[in-house]
């Protein structure tokens, strides 16, 4: 068996939880390869929303594993909250949530790192959750990281070291603090934590996979927040890309499938950093308001713009996309002109490619009707409108590959898939 990858293509936010919901029921296993709680994927079914954050998005569906990969970084506190409103909800965690013991934490002193890094940077803020993502990752390649592992051998002496480390950057500083709450209710979290099962995480997928069980490998933010391939500095501290399922679960590249990438009808992003299709006018406002466009966890509001097929074209590429699926198609649905940036200007020339820096790149648009039609209410793909069927096969055309599944609203019942010929 090969396992399967879902991953965002834009800069986060592209609607990966629900998909991975809606394809859940036909795999066995939901494994979650990269991020932390900087990333939340919302799900809506049977008249109820939720935010995942660390948990994987098949922790819904029937008796299903659900893996945290070695790859992802976990707080206690966030989990402990988190895992509890699902299990208040009626969702049974403790039975089919497995979490990798290289698994790295986040201590409440990355958290006060984080807030600290940020503030000395003044106005080259990168935007960051204040989640202490970023803090951890650095702990995790400079080898002074403490690992869910770590729970079960010598936790007292590791975690002290660790503060002690951190505390010893704030000083430096000079940045004031208080540690107190933070500490009580982290440490709260790993008594909760125990309770369930710590595994190794590589041994147990690729045992499954040999045992001929279906594996969904889920993604969190998107590969233009990639640390590498992303728009840098402004990114992301993990490997978004698809390239991260192997480091962040431990399987070979040879036992990759189909690769799903995820994108949204336009473009948005969170924070700080260049942005070539960015809105600043109604146009912009009015795809913000119709696509409730604030952040799951932050509640911070996004920016938008028009779809960039430039740097969709390159994350396909990197990423070796085989299945698009394009998410909030409805949102939309009242434009009577649809634009998509097919290449940009720089310094007067127009490249069709995606270059090392894109701040103060100019967009070069096309534009296509829209469809001015209400698709939430839609069921298949024989009810899109002719203006939506050109969009589709536009996108297509630019892309090189098919878009097998569209969304046309938050729920799990509006999703359609196409039988498009490959």
């Amino acid at each position: 068996m090969k396992v399967d990858i879902l991953l965002g293509l834009q800069w986060g936010d592209e609607g990966k939880g629900k998909v991975v919901d809606v394809l859940t029921p036909r795999y066995d296993v939901v494994a979650r390869f990269q991020g932390g709680p900087n990333a939340g994927h919302t799900l809506e079914f049977e008249g109820q929303k939720y935010v995942l954050r660390s948990i994987p998005s098949g922790i819904f569906q029937g008796d299903k594993v659900n893996i945290i990969g070695n790859g992802v970084v976990l707080d206690p506190a966030l989990f402990k909250a988190e895992a509890e409103a699902l299990e208040a909800s009626g969702h049974n965690l403790k039975e089919r949530l497995h979490i990798s013991k290289k698994a790295h934490l986040i201590l409440p002193t990355h958290r006060i790192l984080d807030a600290a890094y940020e503030a000395a940077k003044g106005d080259a803020k990168v935007g960051t959750t204040g989640k202490g993502i970023g803090p951890t990752y650095t702990d995790k390649i400079s080898r002074n990281g403490v690992r869910v592992g770590d729970i079960l051998h010598d936790f007292d002496k590791k975690y002290a070291a660790a503060k002690a480390r951190h505390e010893q950057i704030l000083e430096s500083l000079n940045y004031e603090y208080d540690l107190t709450e933070l500490e009580k209710a982290w440490f709260e979290g790993i008594e909760y934590l125990k309770q369930f099962r710590f595994v190794d995480s590589e041994h147990e997928i690729n045992g499954l996979l040999s045992e001929g069980k279906s594996v969904l490998c889920e993604g969190a933010q998107g590969t233009m927040l990639d640390i590498d391939f992303g728009s840098y500095p402004f990114v992301t501290s993990s490997n978004t890309v698809c390239a991260g399922a192997c480091t962040g679960l431990g399987i070979a590249p040879n036992k990759i499938g189909e690769v799903y990438g995820i994108f949204k009808a336009y473009c948005t992003r969170v924070g700080a950093g260049p942005f070539p299709t960015e809105l600043f006018d109604k146009t912009g406002d009015q795809i913000c308001t119709l696509g409730h466009e604030f952040g799951s966890v932050t509640g911070r509001k996004r920016r938008c713009g028009w779809i960039d097929l430039v740097a969709l074209k390159y994350a396909i590429m990197v990423d070796g996309v085989t299945k698009l699926i394009m998410m909030k198609s409805d949102v939309l649905d009242s434009f009577e002109t649809i634009k998509a940036c097919v290449a940009y200007k720089v310094n007067g020339e127009e490249i069709d490619y995606f270059p090392f820096d894109i701040e103060g790149v100019e967009p070069v648009y096309v534009e296509l009707p829209g469809w001015q039609t209400d698709m939430t209410k839609m069921q298949s793909e024989d009810e899109f409108p002719e203006e939506f069927n050109a969009y589709l096969s536009f996108l297509e055309e630019q892309l090189g590959v098919p878009v097998k599944i569209v969304s046309v609203g938050p729920d799990r019942e509006q999703t359609i898939e196409r039988y498009t010929e490959e």
